[in-house]
């Protein structure tokens, strides 16, 4: 009788299960491009290229309802160069997300694990570079990560649901180092309202040892030396003990026409509070002013075209100028690959976070020998 009793209950929990599970997708997207820079080091540089819109990446994402409104989630992501196969994000096998959490119908979603910060969740649709142009084209050295170019670990996220087009969140990293709480702590708060055809949102990172924490949470990263290289915009201000971001976004649409402009505010406070790194103006704080405006036109319901302008200017330690202008076109073959075209330039002024006068470094290209720089890029991506 119980052997009978156990028989036929094996198959209904299985019934059950498979009938609460939901799904499992496999998604992701190819990037390539051929790129031209007139003055990169001194010389100029062709190069080929993956990752110039968007990161290359492949992923997993699934969810399972729980019953009563109640899923379970995650993501895997992994970000690579589709030229050479090489691991991105300094070599983590996730390093572009990789979470799980749960999500309830009425009280929003809870997640934990490598995530993007407030910044990219509520105000990243403002800016060209997360839009129609390349990460070149991101606010210089993408300091404000505005582009997303830094995520942050160890993580624990909170994103509510929609109250008729706002919504709001927030985030906070643990340091994990022992008995210092507040050591290598990154979090944010952030929001966002989207009704019709206006948009608006703001967001804020407090990033403590922002070295460790914020640019150097890889797998590659130093825990002594400098992770803050990629950029002269703020390569000297590694040891600061605090980095600040504000930032804020609007987008209209009048038509075929997206009319959008971005602010955000990026201090490295307390420089010279990390030692054995770059302290360029210690005891003191860098700021930055950043502004964008932009358009995009949808020209046919297949040809995109964009323009935007971007002045970045430093104060308190040294005073940088920096403006930037770029123009691009998306063209889509189908509805899963298109083809673009961008050409942007900068132009630096002033003294830089060095310490030695500004030289133009769109960001992820070496540095202009001088204050000028010029690229341009072909490309095509597929998603799948």
């Amino acid at each position: 009788m119980k052997k009978t009793l156990v028989a036929a209950a094996v198959p209904l929990m299985f019934s059950t299960l498979a009938h609460a599970q939901s799904s499992v997708t496999l998604y992701g997207l190819f990037d390539v491009g051929l790129v031209y820079t007139n003055n990169a080091a001194g010389h100029s540089q062709f190069m080929a290229t993956s990752g110039n819109i968007n990161g290359s990446r492949w992923g997993l994402k699934g969810s399972e309802d729980l019953g009563g409104g109640v899923q379970a989630l995650f993501r895997l992501e992994n970000g690579f160069s589709a030229m050479t196969g090489r691991l991105g994000q300094g070599g983590a096998e996730f390093g572009r997300q990789a979470y799980v959490g749960l999500s309830t119908s009425k009280l929003g979603t809870v997640t934990m694990g490598r995530q993007y910060d407030s910044v990219t969740d509520y105000t990243y649709m403002f800016e060209a570079a997360d839009i129609w142009a390349p990460y070149y084209f991101a606010h210089p050295g993408d300091l404000d990560n505005g582009a997303g170019g830094n995520r942050v670990n160890n993580a624990v996220k909170y994103a509510s649901k929609s109250y008729g087009g706002f919504t709001f969140g927030g985030l906070y990293s643990f340091g994990g180092v022992a008995g210092e709480f507040s050591r290598n702590q990154v979090w944010s708060v952030g929001a966002n309202y989207q009704r019709g055809p206006l948009a608006v949102g703001a967001a804020y990172v407090n990033a403590r040892d922002p070295n460790f924490s914020y640019f150097g949470n890889n797998p590659n990263s130093s825990t002594t030396a400098s992770n803050m290289t990629a950029s002269t915009v703020y390569s000297g201000y590694a040891s600061a003990k605090t980095m600040q971001i504000v930032t804020a976004g609007v987008s209209y649409k009048l038509g075929k026409a997206t009319l959008a402009g971005m602010y955000s505010n990026t201090q490295f406070k307390d420089v010279g509070s990390l030692a054995n790194l770059p302290s360029v103006g210690a005891g003191g704080s860098a700021k930055f002013h950043n502004a964008e405006a932009s358009v995009t036109y949808q020209l046919t319901p297949a040809l995109l075209l964009g323009a935007s302008y971007d002045y970045l200017k430093g104060y308190g330690i040294n005073e940088a100028h920096y403006q930037q202008g770029a123009i691009g076109a998306v063209y889509l073959l189908s509805k899963r690959t298109d083809v673009f075209a961008d050409v942007g330039y900068q132009h630096a002024s002033g003294t830089d976070s060095t310490g030695h006068p500004a030289v133009a470094n769109l960001t992820s290209v070496s540095a202009s020998s001088t204050s000028n720089q010029v690229l341009a890029v072909v490309g095509l991506r597929h998603r799948f």
